[in-house]
């Protein structure tokens, strides 16, 4: 039997004893987890309706970014031994398990030399580079440039933008956000105006900076509509909005629509990085960290066991109580199993 956290219904997560899966088709792998980490998404899956009905009740949903080690193995390019970060996609999700059953065409080999708990965060990164990628495809311009680029949410995607953003070369990074450890992260990262979204206003922020002419590139990483409103606000006349936070619901939401006619904004949604031919944003992602390229550091530290999930999910439901990342050690739980078998 292993651990694994479980959605029986809406807004509700327990930790419960399943089966360990059993391989039975060619290309699969059994995947012992190390550890995993809580994303954004999963909050708003759980907690604000998005729950994919055909995954209540199924192990380790609605969890998808995770390392660990093949134990079990139908694919001759991931042998028993080969440790992986796991990439299923948040639909299905699969790794708040200690035990995950998956796909080959879903996971990406780790350096042998590699720190799992660093190299974790290439899922999260990997999914941003990417984001950028089609967000500001080459040098990303559409007409006179303001040098500014502005970022809505500063959690670990957000973060991660920031960093590519200054790596790009923009002149000036505006970075808001509720949660003031976290500004204070964006701070130390680079970002050259930080803004309280309670008391302030990132589209004025933004404006004022660029002498009313708006940001060249708004992304938008916290994953809620009024969000998505200030960035066509915030963003310049043939500017980019890049739309990478979940949507708050299934079907239709108000939209800027008239002001983002105006000012013929070019708007690109992010997604899919786990269809990407290759994985090729993830095996970027695991170098990058691998060769110091990117900072991961302040998305470590938090870390709660399996048993805690339910109590961690409520955490990063209130913006993490200033932690960027929260993440999951399964590996304890392991140790914790063998401790409690009969001799």
């Amino acid at each position: 039997m292993m651990r694994a956290a479980v959605v029986p219904r809406y807004s509700i997560m327990e930790v419960a004893d399943f089966p360990v899966p059993t391989i039975k088709r060619e290309g699969d792998l059994l995947v012992r987890m190390h550890r995993a980490s809580i994303c954004g998404s999963d909050v708003h899956t759980l907690f604000d309706g998005l729950l994919n009905p055909d995954r209540l009740g199924r192990p380790g949903y609605p969890g998808h970014e995770g390392v660990g080690e093949v134990v079990d193995s139908r694919s001759p390019e991931f042998p028993i031994g080969t440790r992986l970060l796991t990439v299923p996609t948040g639909a299905i999700g699969g790794c708040f398990a200690e035990y995950q059953l998956i796909s080959q065409t879903r996971v990406v080999p780790l350096p042998t030399d590699g720190d799992m708990e660093r190299l974790l965060m290439a899922q999260q990164y990997g999914t941003t580079l990417y984001a950028m990628r089609t967000f500001w495809p080459g040098d990303g311009s559409t007409g006179i440039s303001t040098g500014t680029a502005a970022v809505i949410g500063a959690g670990s995607a957000g973060l991660f933008f920031l960093q590519q953003l200054k790596q790009l070369g923009f002149d000036n990074v505006v970075v808001s956000d509720l949660n003031a450890q976290r500004l204070e992260v964006a701070r130390l990262q680079g970002a050259d105006v930080v803004l309280d979204a309670e008391t302030g206003s990132l589209p004025e922020a933004t404006l004022d900076l660029t002498d009313g002419q708006g940001a060249d590139l708004v992304i938008e990483a916290a994953g809620y509509d009024s969000c998505r409103a200030d960035a066509i606000t915030a963003v310049r006349p043939f500017g980019t909005v890049g739309y990478f936070g979940l949507p708050e619901r299934f079907g239709t939401a108000e939209f800027p629509m008239y002001e983002a006619f105006r000012k013929a904004v070019r708007i690109q949604w992010a997604g899919k990085t786990q269809e990407e031919p290759g994985l090729t944003s993830f095996r970027d992602a695991i170098r990058h960290i691998q060769e110091g390229r990117i900072d991961v550091e302040y998305c470590l530290g938090s870390v709660f066991g399996i048993e805690e999930l339910p109590q961690a999910m409520e955490i990063a439901r209130e913006h993490g109580n200033g932690a960027v990342k929260l993440s999951i050690d399964l590996a304890d739980a392991h140790v914790q199993k063998e401790l409690r078998a009969p001799s």
